[in-house]
């Protein structure tokens, strides 16, 4: 029996509801205040605590977890493991291709004569091309909304999408990414996903017994 977009979206509810008012905030702020204004008020806002939380934060983004959740998933379903890797390499091969065409400058390099009052996090590589988007902003929604469609209490979708944000803040925080870079990479993890889920559910060989077992079973 075809899945169709309507029934995917519906599982998807309590992520997507709150999803759609972080984006329009986000475009609310973007429309009201400057790139400059923005990424000063986030970086202004700092504290020793948040320095040191950051990097764990932000990682949780981070290719390497998603692949780690992957192979997690390989010792009870090939089928999971399979869209979960697989919305990951999608959305990653989308976001990279948007990267380079683009070319960003990114906040290092962008503010460079201006680095003196700029407050850097101790122990951050920062980079200074290829910022928009934010990679790991596309990675963590990506596989945050294949968690909470696989979650049977739909609820999760809401501490999912805000663990999402919260990732995606991290990545200004530590002066890696731009507002944009960020609202945009969530953008392009949701969307893409949201196809790849679809694609995936209607793809009669990922039914079969031979695809619900993992490593572990008989």
């Amino acid at each position: 029996m075809k899945i169709g977009i309507k029934a995917v979206l519906y599982k998807l509810r309590y992520f997507f509801i709150p999803y759609l008012v972080i984006i329009a905030a986000c475009l609310i702020i973007k429309l009201t205040y400057t790139r400059e204004e923005i990424y000063f008020a986030v970086n202004a806002r700092n504290w020793p605590w948040a320095d040191y939380i950051a990097h764990y934060i932000t990682n949780i983004g981070d290719g390497l977890t998603t692949i780690l959740l992957s192979a997690i998933l390989l010792l009870f379903s090939y089928r999971k493991a399979f869209v979960l890797a697989g919305g990951y390499a999608v959305s990653s091969i989308v976001a990279q291709s948007v990267k380079f065409v683009v070319n960003a400058p990114r906040p290092k390099l962008y503010f460079q004569d201006q680095l003196a009052k700029i407050h850097f996090v101790a122990g951050t590589d920062q980079l200074s091309v290829h910022s928009f988007p934010s990679g790991h902003t596309v990675t963590v929604f990506s596989t945050a909304l294949i968690l909470a469609y696989w979650c049977k209490n739909k609820f999760w979708g809401l501490p999912l999408v805000s663990l999402a944000a919260l990732v995606g803040y991290s990545r200004m925080y530590l002066s890696q990414h731009f507002f944009e870079d960020v609202t945009a990479g969530s953008a392009i993890g949701v969307i893409v996903t949201t196809i790849w889920v679809y694609w995936t559910e209607n793809r009669e060989f990922l039914k079969s017994p031979a695809w619900s077992r993992g490593l572990l079973g008989k």
